[in-house]
């Protein structure tokens, strides 16, 4: 058999049974001392880390004498896999073996130890490097930062790029893209505008993305304008970059531009705008721009991340119609039903009232997760099945599922809405005490003092007022105002409460109105005419009663 053909054979081969026959034809033909020939069963070897222990033995008794050139590139093939611990598997039994490492054997460790988050692992061969003397390298030294980075010990890592001589591009957005992963995202900003040298593709979009997180859009905007002035620098990732930023600065007019601008868009273009969409509280906007991808040739085929989102915007929306398109296309499309898809489908249903097919879904997904429960307990809650919903509240405790916040607000909503205040106090101290010991949002506050009105309790809603330790919001407010009027006790409000109210900024004429109403009451006349003046000035002007009917 030619060469030509045992390396065409080998280049297609992917199993090891048929590759030992192959390998039987190349020992008898001598063929195993050409370079081109290691090099295709190198490469065969790095298809599948299950050609691990194979390759090894391969490696040590058919080719004892080559150079680091062949090992070098199995244990960067295996650092790129799906089971990168094999990389230090394979590297061990090399060294047994008598394999002599240099330069461009570490990276490929450091890569694999990152992908497993192997930090006992990376700092032993760290120890290696230093002992071997190949610190100094800066191919090295980078690797070892982003292998620390990528394990979230920023610590080590800026020790590492402190003491790095020459810091080049990469070193910079090594340490820029840590900070990043781990949430410090203004650390990562101050980083990129201390950089030295001329930044890359890679670092600006990990720029551009912390811009986003943190809401620095001006910095996002300058860094828009520099990729503008390098036109070679524009690229559809960095495209992606800019549409997340200003959406994450609900910047929706730039990121709608930057989208329109984009020669070809992909997964991430069409996610990052539609959720950008969600977010911002434009549901409409989301669903008219996901029925525009599905007209599109683009051949872009929505995936989970794309159509949870858009199952969001249906919520919001109650276009339970359009929600049940988007089921049924999952369905359909055959698209992996994972915790995150069945989630919103429950939450979809739930939220536009469609309890039973909510309930149908939620017992049909075999994985749940705490938030797979909120959409539940939060559907039920609000459509008035409070009984049914802390009746799965105390099954989803005893399951072992841990409740969080948001937990806690469906629970308290479904009190509130069905006027189980002695369980509502219940829940609430439970919440906060050493069971769950978590720490009330200003809506746990407002659920809870909602209901306490609702109950005719106003005193003890007025004591919760004061004892909170966050300012009272435009619905508690409102809760509060709408108690006094009810009762017809507009001057029991203390003075500390009617000043609180009057520090705030409301949208909502009637609020106003029932607060000039009780400074009336109170004959804080200077007051009365301090509110007026506020609605003229922000335009505000008491809404006419009406009504409307349907005629056929």
């Amino acid at each position: 058999m030619e060469k030509s053909a045992l390396l065409e054979f080998t280049s297609r081969c992917t199993s090891l049974r048929v590759f030992k026959q192959i390998q039987t034809q190349l020992i008898s033909r001598h063929l195993l001392r050409d370079d081109s020939v290691v090099d295709k069963v190198v490469t065969f070897f790095g298809k599948s880390a299950d050609f691990a222990s194979y390759s090894c033995v391969f490696l040590h008794t058919i080719l004892p004498s080559l150079s680091s050139y062949p090992y070098n590139t199995l244990l960067s093939s295996y650092a790129v896999c799906d089971k990168p611990r094999a990389t230090i598997l394979v590297y061990r039994t090399f060294l047994s073996n008598g394999f002599p490492p240099d330069t461009y054997t570490f990276p490929p460790l450091f890569k694999a130890c990152g992908k497993f988050s192997g930090i006992g692992e990376g700092k032993q061969i760290h120890g290696s490097v230093t002992k071997m003397g190949f610190l100094s390298d800066v191919y090295v030294q980078n690797s070892l930062l982003h292998f620390y980075g990528s394990c979230g010990n920023l610590e080590s890592a800026c020790k590492v790029f402190d003491e790095m001589p020459v810091r080049d591009v990469v070193s910079w957005t090594g340490v820029i893209s840590g900070f990043s992963r781990i949430g410090l995202y203004k650390e990562a900003l101050r980083m990129f505008l201390k950089m030295d040298v001329e930044a890359n593709l890679a670092t600006y979009i990990c720029a551009l993305v912390a811009s986003g997180r943190v809401g620095w859009l001006r910095l996002g905007q300058g860094i828009h304008g520099l990729i503008m002035k390098k036109a070679y620098l524009f690229s559809l990732e960095i495209g992606n970059a800019l549409i997340d930023m200003y959406v994450k600065c609900e910047q929706l007019c730039d990121a709608k531009r930057v989208f329109g601008e984009l020669k070809t868009k992909d997964k991430v273009s069409w996610n990052s705008m539609i959720s950008g969409l969600v977010q911002c509280k434009k549901p409409n906007e989301a669903v008219e721009l996901f029925f525009s991808l599905m007209q599109t040739s683009s051949g872009v085929k929505p995936d989970g991340h794309i159509l949870t989102s858009v199952l969001s915007a249906c919520a919001s929306l109650g276009a339970v119609e359009y929600g049940r398109w988007v089921h049924e296309y999952v369905v359909r499309a055959g698209i992996k039903w994972d915790t995150h898809i069945g989630t919103a489908v429950v939450d979809m249903y739930a939220k536009c009232g469609c309890i039973e097919t909510a309930l149908e879904v939620f017992n049909g997904i075999r994985i749940k997760n705490v938030y797979t429960w909120n959409a539940l307990l939060g559907g039920l809650a609000i459509h008035g099945h409070g009984h049914e919903s802390l009746r799965y509240f105390e099954k989803m405790v005893k399951l072992g599922f841990k409740p969080n916040e948001v937990t806690f607000l469906a629970v308290l909503n479904a009190c509130c809405h069905t006027g189980l205040v002695d369980e509502g106090r219940r829940y609430f101290y439970k919440m906060i005490t050493g069971e769950y010991n978590l720490s009330p949002k200003l809506e746990h506050y407002g659920c809870l003092i909602d209901m306490l009105c609702r109950a005719g309790l106003l005193d003890e809603a007025l004591e919760l007022v004061k004892a909170m330790p966050v300012k009272p919001d435009v619905l508690i407010c409102g809760a509060i105002l709408s108690a006094c009027k009810s009762r017809e006790t507009l001057t029991e409000l203390p003075k500390e409460i009617l000043d609180k109210f009057l520090e705030m900024e409301f949208e909502d004429s009637g609020v106003y109105v029932l607060l000039s109403n009780i400074f009336a009451a109170n004959r804080r006349w200077n007051d009365v005419a301090k509110i007026r003046r506020l609605m003229k000035v922000k335009g505000i002007s008491k809404v006419p009663g009406s009504s409307a009917i349907d005629v056929n």
